[in-house]
């Protein structure tokens, strides 16, 4: 889990690549459509698709002799799986830094001779 969780991470680290996912939530898009819409080839997309597929990011199915892609939920779940392992510890270095901030933003307490 951990090994997908960092791959889908690391695919949608590509600008190219994360355009084309963010392309797909309105549903199935063959090739041609992602190359068009991010404006690179037809052959460099299907490159991207590969990557973003090997991630689980997306699904490929076949109509008649186009290739759809569509979202894969199983890359998002590994990287949420994945980032959720250090959610706790962001939270409590957040809460410690606003803590520190606190303390030294606080007017100095007048001392009593």
């Amino acid at each position: 889990m951990d090994a997908n969780g960092v791959r889908a991470i690391t695919a949608l680290s590509d600008p190219t690549r994360r355009a084309i996912f963010e392309s797909l939530p309105q549903g199935p898009r063959s090739v041609a459509d992602l190359a068009a819409a991010t404006g690179i080839t037809s052959s460099a997309a299907s490159q991207h698709l590969r990557v973003l597929r090997e991630a689980h990011l997306v699904s490929m199915r076949r109509d008649g002799n186009r290739h759809l892609y569509s979202l894969d939920p199983r890359g998002l779940n590994d990287a949420r799986d994945y980032l959720d392992k250090f959610w706790p510890s962001a939270l409590a270095a957040h809460a410690a830094a606003l803590r520190a901030a606190a303390g030294s933003d606080a007017p100095a307490q007048p001392t009593r001779r």
